[in-house]
């Protein structure tokens, strides 16, 4: 069944994607893109374009659309659920102090090497996308410049204006540079495309943003769900991004310590950072395993429901002949953003000495030039991280 394929297929991924958004987005271009061939470049392109400009998680929005795509809605929920599960589970472990000493360098351990698999990854989609979408001197200047503004200074107004000014770029720039084979693969040639909304996800996500702060102080478990709910409506740029807005909401329930902790629990493990809101779920809430469902359902969902409700009008969108321009433009800004997410945090977390250089240097290699199955890569740079 394509549900079950699909739900193991992200279990999967969701056991060994350490790195962040920018590696996971490497992750699923490399076995959904290039691999399986459920979707082509073009199409991942639009969905990730999509991604930054909507709040929420990136990457698990990116997965869950994937999951969309190949079988409707039940796809991406078992997508989101296969991805998020390995994170959710350990974030719970963390939760009930099951972790020592020992656990704790097993983990760091792991950490390491895959943190340069990580390095990998992402060096090898940001070569694909390139490739794919800065074929001509300007797009390959819109990425450039985008790389190097957000490497001089990323915040979200910088990385949301960048990306509207490659819009714009595209619109004044693409119907001279393109010709027209390119121009027909953007969809140009589509003229009766209808831009769709789902009324209802998007109906959904402002009754509870609305709604909730009326009913937050009937329970705790109300109150948790409007908490995370809040921050996941609110935050843009990713798992680091929602740090204050979570400090701000529940860490003055929780120790500096228990909060800090949560938070670096969050970057070693695989996955989605967001399932930080796992372990102060459990926290903060009588019953930790409720607390932690409560929390993790409730900082995902405005994300996931803002894909639905934006997903096909937005697809429609970008087949329409004027906005074919900005597409072009957007999807050489996306290249750059992987590129300033490349280096920072991605290169500089990992790469410390020239072993662990020279380690990603072998790595690309083997990942360009062979068909190596990346199980085998995240065997042998498991190993790695323990031998460094």
């Amino acid at each position: 069944m394509p549900v079950v394929q699909i739900f193991f297929r992200f279990l999967m991924l969701g056991l060994v994607s350490f790195g962040g958004p920018a590696a996971h987005i490497g992750y699923f271009q490399k076995a959904f893109v290039e691999k399986l061939k459920w979707l082509n470049y073009e199409h991942y392109a639009k969905l990730v374009a999509l991604s930054q400009f909507l709040p929420g998680p990136g990457s698990s929005q990116v997965g869950f659309a994937v999951g969309v795509h190949r079988a409707g809605l039940a796809g991406g929920i078992a997508a989101f659920l296969g991805f998020t599960l390995p994170s959710f589970t350990l974030m719970l472990l963390l939760s009930y102090g099951t972790s020592n000493s020992d656990w704790a360098h097993l983990i760091n351990g792991a950490t390491t090497g895959l943190k340069l698999l990580a390095v990998v990854v992402v060096a090898d989609a940001v070569l694909s996308m390139f490739k794919s979408f800065c074929r001509e001197w300007q797009s390959i200047l819109i990425a450039l410049l985008t790389a190097t503004a957000l490497l001089l200074q990323s915040n979200l107004l910088i990385q949301i204006s960048l990306l509207c000014l490659a819009a714009i770029a595209g619109l004044l720039i693409f119907p001279y540079s393109a010709n027209k084979k390119h121009s027909n693969t953007q969809g140009i040639e589509n003229r009766g495309t209808t831009v769709r909304v789902q009324w209802l996800a998007l109906t959904l996500f402002f009754t509870l943003f609305l709604g909730l702060p009326l009913v937050s102080k009937l329970s705790t478990q109300l109150g948790v769900f409007h908490d995370f709910y809040n921050a996941g409506s609110l935050v843009f740029g990713g798992g680091h991004v929602v740090l204050p807005l979570l400090q701000h909401s529940a860490g003055d329930a929780l120790t500096q310590d228990q909060f800090l902790t949560g938070y670096a629990a969050a970057q070693a493990v695989p996955g989605p950072m967001f399932t930080l809101a796992t372990y102060l779920g459990a926290q903060l809430t009588p019953n930790p395993i409720v607390g932690a469902g409560i929390a993790t359902v409730a900082i995902f969902l405005p994300g996931l429901l803002l894909m639905v409700a934006f997903k096909d009008g937005w697809e429609a969108m970008l087949e329409k002949p004027r906005v074919a321009g900005a597409t072009w433009g957007v999807n050489a800004a996306v290249v750059g953003l992987l590129m300033a997410a490349f280096y920072q945090p991605v290169f500089t977390s990992a790469i410390y000495n020239w072993q662990t250089l020279l380690a990603c240097v072998a790595g690309f290699l083997v990942i360009r030039l062979t068909k190596c199955p990346i199980m085998i890569l995240v065997i042998v740079f498991t190993a790695l991280g323990y031998w460094l």
